[in-house]
């Protein structure tokens, strides 16, 4: 009788090793697979077109913010003349934004995917945002 008992004990402990060994193997076969094949994720994308933005002198002794999604292109008092920006694209859809740091007035305008030159001036105390398509 004692020698049932140790073969079923035996055989016990041979399935529990087969078990662990096929677990062990399905966990170095997962862990390879996600090492060797990077995720579309990490693939830096490009995008063609850039932002050409002129700021006029209207802004002459403001203090202004200016941002391109949640990037901060600007922030400081600007001078007597023109400033102008080159932004090259960066993700699919751009929003610029003009802030004005003495009244946190915030002026949003949408960019268009190609690209194209961006003129901002102000008119009285409204901040004016125009846009030629012209890819560069």
């Amino acid at each position: 009788m004692s020698k049932k008992r140790s073969n079923i004990n035996k055989s016990f402990m041979v399935f529990n090793a087969v078990l662990f060994i096929a677990v062990l193997i399905t966990t170095f076969i997962f862990l390879y697979l996600s090492f060797s094949l990077k995720p579309n994720a990490e693939r830096q994308m490009t995008y063609e077109g850039s932002y050409h933005i002129e700021i006029a002198d209207d802004f002459s002794g403001e203090s202004l913010s200016v941002y391109i999604n949640d990037s901060l292109l600007v922030n400081r008092v600007f001078p007597d003349s023109l400033v102008q920006l080159d932004v090259k694209r960066f993700a699919e859809e751009h929003l610029l934004m003009i802030v004005d740091n003495a009244t946190d007035n915030t002026t949003p305008f949408n960019l268009s995917k190609e690209g194209g030159k961006i003129s901002v001036r102000k008119s009285g105390d409204e901040v004016i945002i125009e846009e030629t398509s012209t890819a560069f």
